[in-house]
């Protein structure tokens, strides 16, 4: 079995770079060629993860999606203990969403210049001018309607547990003036946490919590808003009913 599991684990990590490169080549060719839609080429991301899940052997259920109105914009702020946060958010929340990404991840020749056609959000990390851009840039852009998701711990949890959130995500969300909806992801880390190669199959758990409004909040409270936030992902995390 043991045997088994790692010929399982290798096979989905020689999967993942060729279905990434498939998955950016046809969304190239779908928004460039094709002309179609940004929004309707999320079903090219979607069918990435899911397939990356199936191999895995990783199910995925969420629950607490009555608690959105799909014709808002939202920053959903999410905890992070492992990659599969990704997959399981790309391929089975059910909102029209774009992911915030570090400028660097646009660079890759092809995934990079795919991300861009489908409208993903560069942000720049450093803590110069250009950081203070790339964040006003995307408010505008939530605040004009579309949805992001972020994980405000800031990196990967290295225990499973939930750490501080930073205050950036708070700031971009009170700058767009959008509610912030908090949502608690279980199971990823038993599947893949920090620092281990190979995935085992598993269960997880997203729980979409109630919008938090953030246009009562003013830069100097990001902090109490990012207490707010974590409390209640925290909630979410444990169980609780959504």
């Amino acid at each position: 079995m043991r045997v088994l599991m790692v010929i399982r684990g290798v096979l989905v990590w020689l999967l993942i770079p060729l279905a990434t490169f498939v998955t950016s080549l046809l969304a190239i060719v779908f928004l460039v060629i094709l002309r179609g839609s940004a929004r309707k080429a999320q079903v090219l991301p979607r069918t990435w993860a899911r397939i990356i899940l199936a191999a895995s052997g990783v199910k995925v259920k969420v629950t607490g999606l009555e608690n959105i109105d799909k014709g808002r914009p939202y920053i959903f702020a999410a905890n992070h203990q492992s990659q599969f946060d990704i997959f399981a958010m790309q391929g089975f929340f059910d909102f029209d969403f774009r992911w915030l990404a570090k400028k660097e991840l646009f660079q890759i020749p092809l995934f990079g210049r795919a991300m861009q056609l489908a409208g993903y959000i560069s942000i720049d990390r450093s803590h110069g001018r250009e950081a203070l851009k790339s964040l006003k840039e995307a408010a505008e852009r939530i605040a004009a309607g579309t949805s992001v998701i972020l994980f405000p711990e800031g990196t990967r949890s290295l225990d499973g547990k939930l750490h501080d959130f930073k205050s950036g995500g708070m700031v971009l969300a009170i700058k767009s003036g959008v509610p912030l909806v908090p949502v608690g992801i279980s199971g990823t880390y038993a599947i893949l946490p920090k620092g281990r190669l190979l995935a085992k199959p598993g269960q997880v758990f997203i729980r979409v919590g109630k919008p938090i409004e953030t246009k009562d909040f003013s830069a100097g409270q990001k902090h109490e808003l990012a207490a707010a936030v974590q409390a209640e992902v925290a909630r979410l995390i444990s169980g609780a009913q959504v």
